[in-house]
């Protein structure tokens, strides 16, 4: 049915790829590896005796598979990830160990004064600014700068939404009621929430971990999608905690890298979708608006970023589970939020908007697919910034989809996820080697980094020559050229702690 409706709407459609068949018992868990069809990959069978308890795991490796073997695996109903958690027993699950959920999210300014500092801590963090080695000294003291000029544009945009992002206080609801969950389900753990780049900060979460005791540690990103940027940065940063800290090394953990494929994540996204369209006076000529938040072109095409390929399946996903309840919409995926010079994912959102706009569309729901938590993307950049952009390109009815939330078929299949993932906390889930030939394999956050650090390190430049006119490489060099000038400027204010930043009291920590 999908097919012959995109075909007729070819610029509403997301394109889908080719997937690995999960492993039995682990498919709750883990992901379906994207590769290029040209790969012969390992695939990673994690096998559990589930139905003798969760002590026990065994692993294996099967045989690589090649190119006919990638060419007949497709993206279906079969995709979609249904759970497999233990039922509700009279005991607890793991009565004899200290279970602990690691939350990863992105935090944000509570208030307007701390604006410039979480741009700060933003912007100095290598996963999102990358500079060449060279200038790598300079990571701070650009992003000092760059936080000092975009402060006032941003504490502009929080105030519009209340004075502060809603981020830490969503977050916080969604681990308590995670808690509870698996408190319903025999399993008491804790729950703990870490923020990359405001309070509470992953430090401070898990000198809390320590001071509790825990002794089996489940990581779970609130990110649906896995990407360098969002999950891949949080991981980077537990590395680098757990690698210097005795207790931690010796604390089985184990990462649920991605879960957008679950069955209640899809299913409550489509109960959302559904409630929203039935607001409009006429549903069925709506146009479902999925848009995700953006990443730089080269971190998918040159560093294995899978991101791309998750959210397009996640949208494939959605859309059969409306199929199966009679709702044929158009839809699109789009990618908002870019910056910079360089070439992020397309289309973009606010081109895309223009786009339906011409041609004709007159009603456009907006959902917000990587985003679990309302905050500035959703509140401000969507609500307001892209509706505006609609009526004026001609859209006369706008709606959005709410984020997830506390939504509780939402909360109950993280629960699952996390009692999924117990049997294999501890477990080596695959070798470094291995571990590069796949994407992103369950396991501990060091085997997880190391599918990325083959590659990652020197991104190539987005334009390789150089196109004289107004071109996309002129943009980018010219982009580049302005880097450099400011740069150099950078290093002369470090190193004589002289200069116009100086003088206006930008950099008064280099004095």
């Amino acid at each position: 049915m999908r097919s012959s409706r995109i075909q007729s709407s070819t610029w509403y459609s997301a394109s889908s790829s080719s997937t690995f068949p999960r492993p039995p018992c682990l498919t709750s868990t883990s992901r379906h590896c994207r590769l290029s069809i040209s790969q012969r990959v390992s695939r990673i069978s994690l096998l559990s005796s589930c139905s003798s308890g969760l002590s026990k795991t065994q692993l294996s490796v099967s045989t690589q598979r090649n190119e006919q073997n990638l060419l007949s695996v497709g993206v279906g109903a079969d995709a979609l990830v249904t759970s497999n958690a233990p039922g509700v027993s009279n005991e607890p699950l793991v009565a004899e160990e200290k279970i602990g959920v690691l939350l990863l999210n992105l935090g944000g300014p509570e208030n307007l004064e701390d604006v410039q500092p979480f741009l700060f801590n933003l912007f100095a963090d290598p996963d999102i600014i990358r500079l060449p080695r060279l200038f790598q000294f300079l990571q701070k003291p650009l992003a000092q700068f760059i936080s000092v000029l975009r402060a006032p544009k941003s504490k502009e945009g929080y105030a519009s939404i209340g004075g502060g992002s809603p981020l830490r206080g969503i977050t916080d609801a969604q681990a308590e009621e995670l808690r509870k969950s698996l408190w319903a389900k025999n399993v008491p753990a804790k729950v703990y929430v870490g923020m990359r780049y405001w309070h509470p900060f992953t430090e401070e979460a898990i000198e809390q971990i320590k001071k509790d005791g825990i002794t089996k540690l489940v990581v779970l990103p609130l990110y649906p999608q896995f990407s360098i940027s969002t999950s891949g940065s949080s991981l980077r940063l537990l590395e680098s905690i757990f690698r210097d800290d005795e207790y931690l090394v010796n604390m089985q953990h184990t990462v649920i890298p991605s879960w957008y494929q679950r069955e209640g994540y899809i299913k409550a996204m489509a109960n959302l979708i559904e409630k929203e369209l039935q607001k409009f006076d006429h549903p069925e000529s709506v146009v479902i608006f999925f848009s995700a938040h953006g990443v730089p072109l080269a971190y998918v095409e040159e560093a294995g970023d899978p991101y791309k390929a998750e959210m397009e399946e996640c949208v494939d996903l959605i859309i059969e589970e409306l199929e199966k309840r009679k709702i044929t919409n158009a839809y699109s995926l789009a990618y908002q939020s870019r910056v910079g010079p360089v070439e992020w994912l397309k289309p973009y959102t606010d081109e895309t908007i223009i786009d339906l706009g011409r041609k004709g569309v007159k009603s456009l729901l907006a959902v917000p697919i990587h985003f679990v938590s309302e905050h500035i993307e959703t509140l401000e950049e969507i609500d307001v910034e892209y509706k505006e952009l609609a009526l004026e390109s001609g859209i006369e009815n706008w709606g959005r989809v709410p984020a997830l939330g506390c939504e509780p078929m939402f909360i109950s299949d993280l629960a699952d996820a996390v009692i999924e993932s117990l049997p294999y906390v501890g477990a080596m889930a695959v070798s470094n080697l291995e571990a590069r030939q796949s994407l992103v394999p369950l396991g501990s956050v060091e085997e997880l980094l190391a599918t990325y650090d083959s590659q990652r390190r020197e991104l190539p430049p987005p334009v390789t020559v150089w196109e004289w006119g107004w071109t996309k490489s002129a943009e980018t060099w010219n982009g580049r050229a302005a880097m450099l000038a400011v740069l150099m400027l950078l290093l002369l204010e470090v190193t004589t702690g002289e200069g116009f930043l100086h003088q206006w009291g930008i950099l008064p920590l280099f004095r």
